[in-house]
């Protein structure tokens, strides 16, 4: 199992492409450039089962309606989060950036952690609120990695003052959710380079003392 980060859009979102073995892939994230993202996938021939939300600000959920469309494939958003993708003003689209960005209904909402199997693909819902109110990590042991949208990044963590946000409730699923994991887990982050657990546990300044 192998992953692919695609940057998108002017903040230059992460995108994550899993892809099994099989040729079989989950799309996380898609936040903007459609047609980008689409050509990349067909030119390598995967052939995308579903599309996985970390949570529904603007910057990640720009194309979501291109890549379900492509491929008639679900698209899943944790519950609390189920109407920012319908509202510019929820999903920070007209307040940030001065234009709607609204995509269609998800056809799948998590309202608990549990175990997702989508195809020859398992992975584990974690909710990890604080950055906003709906953010979730998809945990992927097989992959050794974890998909934290804008939880955890390399050296840093989300910003909690966008509505929603609390920065004591995003540190406690940092340290609750995250730091338990393996060393070696890599976090495929929602900007940036990817970093691992081990990393963060040893050097993000956000982390230490908490």
């Amino acid at each position: 199992m192998k992953w692919e980060r695609i940057p998108l859009g002017p903040l230059q979102t992460n995108a994550y492409v899993l892809v099994h073995e099989n040729g079989t892939c989950l799309i996380f994230d898609p936040g903007s450039e459609g047609e980008k993202l689409i050509k990349h996938i067909l030119e390598k021939h995967w052939t995308p089962l579903a599309v996985l939300l970390t949570h529904a600000h603007f910057d990640h959920i720009g194309a979501v309606d291109d890549v379900r469309n492509q491929w008639s494939i679900p698209v899943y958003v944790h519950k609390k989060e189920q109407h920012w993708l319908t509202d510019p003003m929820k999903n920070g689209s007209l307040l940030f950036m001065g234009e709607t960005i609204i995509v269609n209904e998800a056809d799948v909402l998590l309202e608990e952690e549990k175990t997702l199997t989508i195809g020859d693909f398992s992975l584990q819902v974690l909710e990890t609120p604080g950055h906003s109110p709906g953010s979730v990590s998809y945990y992927v042991e097989d992959a050794q990695a974890i998909v934290s949208g804008d939880v955890l990044f390399a050296g840093s963590i989300g910003r909690t003052d966008l509505p929603g946000g609390n920065y004591e409730q995003l540190l406690q699923s940092i340290h609750r959710q995250l730091l338990v994991l393996p060393e070696e887990t890599v976090v495929l982050c929602g900007h940036g380079p990817e970093t691992t657990i081990g990393a963060e546990m040893d050097t993000n300044p956000f982390l230490n003392g908490f």
